[in-house]
């Protein structure tokens, strides 16, 4: 097991119960693997419904999602299944033991930065996710998206900083997805702004933080600038993005370089993952696992996801 560190707000008595969280988000390597499935709010069907074109039509139904959390859990290569707290409550009963992490906030795509800035306040308080652990449901943590830029921004870093307090007096972990959004921000993927953002969250005491994968800085690649975004959020440990679907050479080679290169604490992956039949994307899933937590190669990877 990799050493963890301890952040001051966990309560002492409960320091044993966020090692045991944290370790179990990241399999005792300090490394998340996080399977998101929070899209079915942030972007409507459009993820996950295309007439059967290049989505399987078994992805339209949500339980997909925990078909593959369960799976992949059983077969030992999830850290965290990650969903808004009304859907986790949907379907966690049949999959109790998979270590979820519970989003307490979200928003849909319908309403475009041009009309209003983003603004995704909470939906569900630390009671409510209370409530799933004494149901029996293996909560591990807290999830929080906040739209840095946006004029809104102070609210969404009040709740988000109010929550990962309350989160580790629970001796659970905290993550955040921190997105520079808004129409101040004239280019969300510009590497000092995603590297500012990646400070703001170790700010707010996240112990993760998701990350759009920057562009280059000049003069350096862009596995090298997301370095920079991963210096400077300190002890909060940096998660990439999976963005859209890829070809799963292209896929995974993207993320053994943000790990290896940029020095990642994980990834969060849903599209290259939900957007296949079960079998396939719990052998994604796996691959991912291999490379986040196991240190293998692109092709050790790309191996276990062609079985």
């Amino acid at each position: 097991m990799t050493e963890v560190f301890v952040p001051a707000d966990v309560p002492n008595e409960l320091i044993e119960t966020y090692i045991e969280n944290m370790n179990q988000a990241t399999q005792g390597t300090g490394m998340m693997n996080l399977f998101a499935c929070d899209q079915k709010i942030e972007h409507l069907n459009d993820d996950f419904y295309d007439g059967n074109k290049e989505i399987p039509l078994t992805s339209n139904d949500p339980g997909h999602l925990f078909e593959i959390g369960l799976r992949a859990y059983e077969e030992g290569h999830i850290g965290v299944l990650a969903g808004q707290c009304g859907l986790i409550s949907h379907y966690a009963r049949d999959a109790p033991d998979v270590p979820y992490l519970v989003k307490l906030n979200s928003k849909t795509n319908v309403v475009k930065t041009a009309q209003k800035d983003p603004v995704s306040l909470a939906m569900w308080n630390m009671d409510d996710v209370m409530s799933l652990v004494s149901n029996g449901i293996n909560v591990v943590g807290i999830g929080y998206t906040v739209y840095l830029g946006s004029e809104f921004e102070n609210e969404m870093l009040t709740e988000a900083a109010t929550f990962i307090r309350e989160a580790h007096d629970q001796g659970m972990i905290a993550v955040v997805w921190m997105y520079p959004r808004g129409q101040a921000v004239s280019n969300e993927k510009d590497p000092q702004l995603i590297s500012g953002a990646a400070g703001v969250a170790a700010c707010i005491g996240a112990d993760f933080a998701k990350v759009n994968y920057p562009a280059p800085f000049e003069g350096m690649t862009q596995p090298e600038s997301l370095r920079i975004a991963v210096e400077a959020a300190g002890r909060c440990g940096i998660i990439c993005s999976g963005g859209g679907s890829l070809p799963p050479r292209d896929f995974l080679q993207r993320l053994w370089e943000q790990i290896n290169i940029s020095g990642c604490k994980g990834a969060a992956t849903g599209r290259n993952i939900h957007q296949k039949e079960t079998d396939e994307a719990v052998r994604m899933n796996a691959a991912c696992h291999a490379i986040i937590c196991e240190g293998a190669t692109v092709d050790e990877a790309l191996a276990i996801y062609q079985g």
